[in-house]
């Protein structure tokens, strides 16, 4: 007979330790990074969750360096990989040399062996590039020789997509975005902002080598991300959580029928797992120690906008895929 068990109360001092932890980390990288709130909360998840984020926006909007703040933060290895037609799958899992001294091979470790992994244009590599990164980030390892490697803990994948260049660029399989917990689109920053990256840059903010102090360890990111598992979820939240995802695959029955129209597939099961998950963070960075249906609102856009797949009619329309998402969230009645 399957049975759960049931996780252990947290107490008021663990979750403001928690709560401590990723404030500081948050200051960590407002201190580098202008603006960009949704992005810096999305980073925050991923990290508590182990999940992994999809960045999609024009170039110039502090991707990398949200990157290289979060690693610096958190005193982790940073890898970043740019991504192009002619990458190997040896160049971002590693290979193996032959040493002609000592007459045998050794394992060189790919950049994929750090804690925080940014995959640059990932939609530039080629397909078999692609499913290379797949075992890392579903398994957490890699195989190299007929032996498996583990990856560092934490480890987070962040991945970007352009969409405004699509010459020499390789689609990404759904299976394969599926596996990406958030999805988060980019904005421009405001005039105010843009001023005041201007102004950090004069103050030599960005001055190659000027690093932060770090504002947590790694052991203390394991320690949140062990609380974040945690957080209660009520069962009704549960239930609201299932029931947004079952309106995506049964749009027809609880949404208008020219938006049900244009969802070709709806999400996998992933999603309400990445809603719970997800939803079990926030909670945590709003230092509550249970989830409410506020913080699962706040995550449909980023938890689903690549998981519904929309037909053609929908892309010849121009139909944004929040539009559909937005529908979605209103059928379903909040708990």
């Amino acid at each position: 007979m399957l049975s759960t068990s049931v996780p252990a109360r947290i107490q008021p001092a663990e979750l403001a330790r928690g709560q401590q932890v990723a404030a500081n980390i948050s200051r960590s990288f407002d201190a580098k990074v202008v603006g960009q709130s949704r992005l810096r909360e999305s980073l925050l998840v991923g990290l508590l969750t182990g999940g992994h984020i999809l960045l999609e926006s024009v170039p110039g909007l502090a991707k990398t360096t949200a990157a290289q703040t979060l690693a610096d933060a958190v005193s982790g290895e940073f890898r970043r990989i740019q991504c192009t037609p002619d990458l190997l799958p040896s160049d971002i899992v590693g290979t193996q040399i032959y040493d002609a001294a000592k007459g045998s091979f050794h394992t060189q470790l790919g950049p994929v062996h750090a804690n925080i992994v940014l995959l640059d244009e990932i939609n530039r590599s080629s397909a078999k590039t692609q499913s290379a990164m797949l075992e890392a980030m579903q398994e957490r390892q890699t195989s190299i020789g007929g032996q498996d490697y583990r990856l560092p803990s934490p480890f987070l994948v962040l991945a970007t997509q352009n969409p405004i260049e699509q010459e020499g660029t390789y689609q990404l399989p759904e299976a394969q975005m599926d596996r990406f917990m958030l999805k988060d689109v980019l904005d421009y920053p405001s005039p105010a902002e843009e001023a005041e990256i201007i102004r950090r840059i004069d103050a030599g903010v960005y001055t190659p080598g000027q690093k932060p102090a770090a504002a947590a360890s790694l052991d203390a990111v394991t320690e949140i991300q062990e609380l974040a598992t945690r957080i209660y979820i009520d069962p009704a939240v549960i239930n609201y959580i299932v029931g947004l995802v079952y309106v995506t695959r049964n749009a027809s029955q609880y949404i208008d029928a020219r938006l049900a129209g244009f969802i070709e597939f709806g999400a996998s099961p992933r999603a309400s797992i990445a809603f719970s998950r997800a939803a079990r963070a926030v909670a945590l960075l709003n230092g509550r120690d249970h989830v409410i249906p506020e913080d699962v609102r706040s995550l449909a856009h980023r938890v689903l906008r690549h998981r519904l797949i929309l037909n053609f009619d929908a892309v010849a329309e121009q139909v944004p895929v929040e539009s559909v998402i937005d529908a979605v969230v209103a059928a379903v009645q909040t708990p």
